[in-house]
């Protein structure tokens, strides 16, 4: 662990998250793992799981201290969130994204929710440990592809909301949505203006589960994180008071304090998995004897462990870096953020292909762990973004001008 740089509070935090994940979600892991594959998503995480992170404030991160939450400086908040979930997803990085998303919700709700409705739903948020949000933004017809130079009608949003009396009139569909089968609260994106493009004409909502016309379709039955339950959504003449529309019209450049934070964390769960799978490895390399003598002293064996070490190093520097530019604000943390969520999922990936190639055939046995942080870590190529998109978005970012343009319509 490194302490260069963290003030006291976080050393504090990331202590407490580490003993939680030692003393309670790796022994549940390993003494439970058929559980993660129940086709019942209830079933999968027991409650005394999220129970024992409430104890520790780490559901409740990002919500202002006057109504109970765990408020952080906001100096270096976004930097706090990666040190914690990067703590939590070396336990389990579906547990780890359960919970980032009430923080992350948190912080849209404290900055766009009017009061009344801040005081209702952090105080729920507070009081109840099974309550979680959700974000629902991608559609089946469109997800990170949204965010290429194509800024048009034709790329808007499938969900669309009419303006009727007393509030809007919402009609559509959320897929891949993080939280999205167990939620009791979800922030909704919805077109708002066809005639625009997507930046100009998206509006968000805030919808509570229980909202007539709001139904649930399924529990997507993911390859990992499978402790953190995604699900599918559908809204049909789902009315929404006008007091529940969050930003209108411009709701995704003002998500900005969403979306910056939200790829500095995926890096840092992403980084927990890495950590976990080192740590596993270099514990089994120096205790497993083949041909004769403890792995690690054959040196094909210790050449990859020395190579895991040194990729994670990497994305730890760039993480760093990136959180930094997001919590001070600065130009160019859109292009780091990117590029933080983008290098720890190529690299972290290489990471855990060394640790199961190094355990090998335990390296594929269910009930050893190894293959588990190999599923996990596949989603982080697809999650926040897609590598080729994450790309794309980078170049943009720094070369605004020239980079590719929208080709019109086929």
């Amino acid at each position: 662990m490194y302490d260069r740089g963290l003030s006291e509070e976080q050393r504090m935090m990331r202590q407490s998250c580490r003993d939680f994940v030692d003393n309670v979600v790796l022994p549940f892991i390993k003494a439970n793992w058929q559980r993660e594959w129940s086709m019942v998503p209830e079933d999968r995480l027991p409650p005394v799981i999220l129970l024992e992170a409430d104890k520790l404030g780490l559901r409740t991160l990002g919500v202002p201290e006057e109504y109970g939450g765990t408020e952080l400086d906001k100096a270096t908040e976004v930097a706090t969130f990666a040190i914690i979930a990067e703590e939590i997803a070396r336990g389990d990085s579906g547990l780890a994204d359960k919970l980032v998303q009430n923080w992350k919700v948190s912080v849209l709700l404290r900055q766009f929710a009017p009061r009344h409705l801040q005081e209702k739903w952090f105080k729920r948020l507070v009081d109840e440990p099974s309550l979680l949000l959700a974000h629902c933004l991608t559609e089946p017809r469109g997800a990170s592809d949204r965010w290429l130079p194509y800024n048009v009608p034709e790329a808007a949003m499938q969900t669309k909301a009419i303006k009727t009396n007393g509030g809007w009139v919402v009609n559509g569909r959320k897929q891949f949505i993080s939280n999205g089968y167990d939620a009791g609260l979800y922030v909704v994106y919805a077109n708002t203006n066809p005639k625009v493009g997507m930046l100009q004409g998206t509006s968000s909502f805030l919808v509570p589960r229980d909202t007539k016309g709001f139904a649930i379709a399924r529990c997507n039955e993911t390859l990992g994180c499978r402790y953190m339950n995604n699900g599918e959504m559908v809204f049909e003449d789902m009315f929404v008071p006008d007091d529940h529309l969050l930003v209108e019209n411009d709701a995704l450049g003002s998500a900005g304090i969403y979306f910056r934070p939200g790829k500095i964390i995926q890096a840092a769960k992403n980084l927990g998995v890495g950590v976990r799978a080192f740590e596993a490895t270099a514990d089994y390399v120096q205790n497993y004897v083949q041909g004769g003598r403890i792995l690690i002293k054959h040196q094909a064996v210790a050449l990859r462990l020395a190579d895991m070490a040194t990729r994670i190093e990497a994305v730890r520097a760039l993480l760093g870096r990136a959180a930094q530019a997001v919590d001070d604000k600065t130009p160019e943390a859109e292009t780091l953020c990117n590029m933080a969520k983008l290098f720890a999922s190529e690299e972290i990936m290489k990471v855990v292909q060394h640790a199961v190639e190094l355990h090998g055939g335990n390296g594929i046995m269910l009930d050893f762990g190894i293959e588990k942080l190999l599923r996990d870590a596949v989603i982080f190529l697809h999650m926040d973004a897609t590598v080729d998109i994450s790309k794309m978005k980078i170049v943009k970012t720094m070369f605004p001008q020239t980079a590719g343009k929208y080709a019109g319509v086929e």
